[in-house]
Parts: C-alpha cells; structure tokens; sequence
C-alpha cells in the first residue's frame, strides 16, 4: 500500500466527517443554509483530521512512544516508509490548506468562529507535540469529544444559523462520546507499549477492566442522550427511531470489545468509525424526512 495512504489513515477519517454531515443536516432546513459553507466546513475537519493523523506519526516518533513493539496500523515515521521530514512537511500543509479553507468560514462566522478556528490547530498540534502533548496526559479522549463532537456539531450549525441551539449541544455530545470511543479503542490497545514509554493515556491510568467499562458507557451513550432528548422534547421521534437501529451494532462493538486486546482491537477502530457514521447518517435521514 502507499505509504502516504498509510500516513493519512482514511479508516479514521469517518470520525471527522460524521459530526459536520450532522451539524450542517440540522441546519439545512433554515433560510441560511449553503451548500458552500458546508462543503467547506466538511473539507476544513477532513484536513484537521489527516493533518492530527499526520502530526501523531511524526511526534510519536519523535519522542520515542512509537517502537518496534507497536501493535496498532503502520507507523510510516518509526517504520522507515517515510522520512519524518517529509511527514512534518505534509501535516503542516494540511495545517496550511484548512487555514486557507477556514479563512473564508472565519469571514463568514465572525470571530466565535476564528476562535474556534485557533484553538483547533493548537489542538492538533498540542494532541502528540509541544510542551504538554494532550495524548500524553490523559487528555486524549477528552480533545476527542471537544473537537470531534462539541466543535464539530455546534460549530457547523453556528456557522450556517449564526446561533447554536440545545439539540445542536445535545448532538455533539452523542457525536463526542463516540469519538471518545474512537481513541479509547486506540489506547487501550497500546497500554503496555506506552506505558513503557511514559504516554500516560486514560487506558494506561486505568488499566484495561476499567477501559472496557468506559468503552460500554461511551458506545451506548449516544442512545440514551437523543432517547433523553426525545422524551424531553428536544428532539422529534423519527430521527430518534431511526438512529436506534444502529443500537445492536454498538452492542455487538461493545461485546467484542470486552473480549478483545492487543492487536486484536485494531479492527474495532474502523468498526468503531464507522458505528459513528452509521448513527449520523440515520439520524440525519429521519430529520431530513421530518414534514
């Protein structure tokens, strides 16, 4: 396979799509919706999210956490398929091409948007690099329901409404718990290899049992957000029902998960993207077919 495809890792790329198609289907029956700001937007998170794919490559190597031991996909830097030069010359294009991208959504939304704008690039690359790595601290999980579920779905809709609305936040909190999943998945994979390394992840400070438990919580938490939603009447049945026929394949997730370690959760990563955009694309259908 190409290396460069390797570095970008397209299984992860689910995860930054599934919140902007949500956010922006929310906002597509208002007087302001664009296609073009939703086009935008949608390139912008795949950008930030190759780019947070690329700069953990390089920075992981940097810092010695990536090794020989590793059992997660292909490193390209620690592998040798790829000079980490030119890994660090591609994220800081990416970085590049979603700044230029963000720049027409920053003159569309203001500054809540340049705001938000900032703190995503420090956030991809304060997540493996600088003083402070997130990944490094336990925050990991954390920057993932931030930025993949809260920025993601609240942003997009801020950007085409100009406001933001308690289903707005209601869905980016399910959408954050799954990308929460996402890098759970991913550390507790790679508890020894970076406890070893001194990469203090959630999964490494908890231990395994405990990460299985949290893994549950996050997959099946979306459910019962947008039941809650419905039954508080900030959400309309449809989209609700028809979300809820992605439940068995969170149960199923969650099962294999509580079976699995090692490299034997590296399919559960992609599997685990794809749960994300299965409920996004479900829920989206039933609120696009609302009357």
């Amino acid at each position: 396979m190409n290396p460069w495809i390797l570095a970008v890792r397209p299984r992860t790329l689910p995860a930054a799509a599934s919140p902007l198609i949500l956010g922006n289907v929310l906002a597509f029956a208002t007087d302001h919706f664009s296609w073009l700001i939703a086009l935008a937007s949608l390139s912008c998170a795949l950008l930030l999210q190759i780019a947070v794919n690329l700069a953990n490559d390089y920075f992981d190597h940097k810092h010695g956490i990536d090794t020989a031991e590793r059992l997660g996909p292909v490193r390209v830097s620690q592998s040798g398929l790829l000079a980490p030069a030119k890994v660090r010359s591609a994220m800081l294009l990416c970085l590049l091409l979603a700044l230029a991208v963000g720049s027409y959504l920053i003159w569309h939304g203001g500054w809540p948007i340049a705001l938000l704008a900032t703190a995503s690039v420090f956030g991809v690359l304060g997540y493996s690099g600088g003083p402070y790595p997130l990944a490094s601290h336990g925050l990991g999980e954390v920057a993932a329901f931030i930025f993949f579920g809260l920025v993601a779905v609240v942003g997009s809709y801020l950007l085409q409404t100009g406001v933001t609305t308690p289903t707005a936040w209601l869905l980016g909190c399910a959408m954050g718990s799954f990308s929460a999943a996402i890098m759970l998945v991913n550390n507790t994979r790679d508890i020894q290899t970076d406890a070893k390394a001194g990469k203090l992840t959630l999964a490494v400070r908890w231990g395994q049992a405990q990460a299985r438990v949290w893994y549950q919580t996050l997959a099946y938490l979306p459910y019962g957000l947008i039941i809650s939603g419905f039954l508080l009447g900030l959400l309309p049945g449809l989209p609700v029902l028809l979300a809820g026929v992605s439940l068995p394949l969170a149960r199923g997730l969650s099962r294999k998960f509580s079976e699995a370690s090692g490299q034997a959760l590296n399919p559960l990563l992609g599997r685990t993207a794809k749960l994300m955009l299965v409920f996004s694309l479900l829920f989206s259908a039933g609120w696009l077919l609302l009357p």
